[in-house]
């Protein structure tokens, strides 16, 4: 029988909350520990949103990029429509404001990071 069981350790000189994943095969002589499954240590909030702030900005670039290319194939192929040209232009201005609000919070993210002197990702 495999058994798997989370067992969670508070430090008592700090308010860093640790997670340890044991699994238990059969055979082993006992339970196997694993010390952090995904590879990232997060010892607090800002250390997770530190990490996903990597991977928000470049996949947003690249929804924005893909939207982008469909508005701009369905307004080249839309054959004078006048619905399906608004309906085409309305998902460009959309991407747009979306790219410039991208845009505008990564910079505020670095402005925070100068001004505070943090690194946040």
């Amino acid at each position: 029988m495999i058994r798997f069981q989370t067992k969670t350790l508070k430090l008592s000189n700090s308010n860093n909350l640790f997670i340890f994943y044991q699994l238990t095969l059969p055979g082993t002589g006992g339970p196997v520990t694993i010390d952090y499954p995904t590879g990232a240590k997060f010892t607090s909030v800002a250390d997770v949103f530190s990490e996903a702030f990597k991977y928000i900005f470049p996949l947003a670039g690249l929804v924005l990029f893909f939207i982008l290319i469909a508005a701009g194939f369905q307004l080249l192929t839309s054959a004078g429509n006048e619905e399906t040209i608004q309906k085409a232009q309305k998902q460009i201005t959309n991407a747009v404001i979306g790219f410039v609000i991208i845009f505008a919070s990564f910079w505020i993210i670095k402005l925070l990071e100068t001004v505070l002197g943090v690194e946040i990702f």
